[in-house]
């Protein structure tokens, strides 16, 4: 049976998963857009091609299934390239799919032409070092190697974004349906892996050697990144910790790898962080357990070398390239995090490893917090007494069954005392403001949850029109508004760095009472503690779509150094 390659391109999608597509139509997709209507696969209208792009990426990391995104060429390919940078940064599964001219005016001038040829833009091109894999399918000769190609990145464990881009007359020609018989479309577990492919059991000889290195530490401490919870690891996590006392401390996008209530949380490790865990691991530790956390800028403090230099330091990852990358390990294990740890368990169920001896660990935070006051170092002085009131509200009355979207950082990774039973996503990868409206946005499509976009008001004007996409598809969501009327850490940065200079930093916002009426969204001014108290009470979190603006000082700056 023959088909035009739009209908296989759909019916393609819906074998690999997708039942939501996020995107703009434009006159060289539409044939895709015709064949969309009577499909299973749901198209959500964004109110830009990057929403589009974010929308994908926040249903990716909500559910793990591929996200995808779907637009015109030209303009609405170009347009989402901030969103797909960021997808490829965090190894995001994100098919997308863009229109072409017709191959025959190809150099011709076509309008929207990105083709490359004659002068025009080169989609594929611009899109190379942000995708594993992009293609124009000028011919259907070799369309079933292509997309083979591209369900081999979509499907892998280490995937990443990939670019099938279509051009018109293509899109109406016909092909044989079945080629999609021949087309992986579905994970299948190797009866033997291949030699790049870490095995689910470790070597016992690497085990034993982790089991030893515990035996003989005193005071180790288990940094876990977001490699526990891609991984499924965060009991594993929490075991081990527990069983040998020994405390936690988390990546920004590890938070929730263990539950950050536990007496053996340290909360998070990074330079925009408290500096409990600094403090931890430069003055305690003797060994570092590293769990699927990648040493970045944030986290390794600007890759100081106190922080592991004269330590013994493991380190457990399925992804080969985060080993040894920054910081030598005396022992590194290329492998899935769970099951390593699980092993690990078991070998200690044999093993005379004893408890470490802890100091209490939040006698150990609220000593380090007191001096830091009193030395005038804490890193939120008193001008932010109303946000953290806030999120010791959000702590109190959402323990647990929240996902939280954050482009703040700041304030959540410090004050946000994320659960196991909590879902944290913040903005990593490239780090782009803007995000987490739609990111939360998409992951609201994938499963529903009492959702938070956390953001400030130089973000939120970046991508506040996506707030009519969730009033248009009926979609609950609270936006925490953080208003200084200033991108605030840009002119901290400033400030801090050019004799307290800084330029084109402030600005004036809107009211934000009469844009959520025009939105008809719910909106909540927080000038006040108490305000905070009836904000609890009143607001339905679960159902509504609300705007909760909480103004601070523009001059009130987080006390961390962020100078390289």
């Amino acid at each position: 049976m023959k088909v035009q390659v739009s209908e296989l391109i759909v019916k393609y999608m819906e074998r690999l998963g997708i039942d939501t597509i996020f995107g703009m139509p434009g006159a060289h997709i539409l044939p895709v857009y015709d064949n969309l209507y009577d499909s299973s696969i749901q198209t959500v209208l964004a109110k830009h091609e990057q929403g589009a792009a974010f929308m994908a990426c926040g249903y990716n990391r909500a559910c793990g299934n591929i996200g995808a995104c779907i637009t015109t060429a030209g303009p609405g390919a170009t347009n989402l390239v901030t969103g797909i940078a960021n997808a490829y940064a965090d190894r995001q599964a994100i098919l997308i799919i863009t229109g072409e001219t017709p191959t025959y005016i190809f150099g011709k001038g076509g309008l929207q032409e990105s083709s490359g040829e004659g002068g025009s833009i080169n989609q594929c091109a611009l899109f190379d070092s942000i995708t594993r894999y992009s293609r124009v399918i000028e011919r259907t000769d070799y369309l079933e190697n292509v997309l083979n190609q591209a369900s081999k990145i979509l499907l892998s464990e280490n995937a990443g974004p990939v670019l099938l881009s279509l051009p018109f007359n293509v899109q109406k020609e016909m092909v044989e349906l079945d080629i999609l018989d021949n087309i992986t479309t579905s994970r299948k577990t190797a009866v033997h892996p291949s030699a790049d492919t870490p095995s689910r059991k470790q070597p016992s000889h690497q085990i034993e050697h982790f089991v030893d290195l515990l035996r003989d530490s005193r005071q180790p401490v288990i940094v876990s990144g977001y490699g526990c919870i891609r991984s499924g690891a965060q009991a594993q996590v929490t075991e081990l910790s527990q069983s040998l006392n020994i405390p936690v401390t988390s990546s920004l996008k590890g938070k929730g790898s263990i539950n950050e209530c536990s007496e053996l949380s340290l909360g998070s490790l990074g330079v925009t962080s408290s500096g409990y865990a600094y403090d931890y691991i430069i003055n305690k530790s003797d060994l570092v357990i590293v769990l699927g956390a990648s040493f970045n800028e944030r986290t390794s403090y600007l890759w100081n070398d106190r922080l592991l230099g004269d330590k013994n330091v493991v380190q457990v990852d399925i992804n080969d390239e985060q080993l040894n990358k920054v910081y030598q390990a005396d022992l590194t294990i290329h492998a899935d995090i769970k099951q390593t740890l699980s092993d690990v368990i078991d070998r200690l169920q044999h093993e005379a490893v004893d408890k470490k001896q802890l100091e209490d660990i939040s006698e150990y935070k609220n000593d380090i917090e007191q001096r830091a006051t009193s030395e005038g170092n804490s890193i939120f002085q008193a001008e932010f007494s109303l946000v953290k009131a806030f999120f010791a509200k959000m702590n109190s009355v959402f323990p647990e069954g929240i996902t939280v979207f954050d482009d703040n950082i700041i304030f959540a990774q410090n004050l946000l005392q994320v659960s196991t039973k909590n879902r944290f996503f913040p903005n990593a990868g490239i780090s782009s403001l803007g995000h987490a409206i739609p990111a939360a946005i998409g992951a609201q499509f994938s499963q529903r949850s009492t959702m938070f976009a956390i953001i400030g008001d130089g973000g939120f004007q970046m991508c506040c029109m996506e707030i009519m996409t969730a009033v248009n598809y009926d979609i609950p969501l609270n936006i925490i508004l953080f208003n200084n009327s200033s991108m605030g850490l840009i002119r901290k940065n400033q400030v801090q760095s050019y004799d307290n200079r800084f330029i084109d930093c402030d600005f004036i916002n809107p009211d934000y009472a009469t844009l959520a009426q025009s939105f008809g969204i719910n909106h909540v001014l927080i000038e006040s503690e108490h305000r905070l108290d009836t904000m609890f009470q009143e607001t339905d979190f679960d159902n509504g779509i609300n705007l909760i603006e909480i103004v601070i000082d523009k001059n009130a700056f987080p006390n961390y150094s962020s100078r390289r």
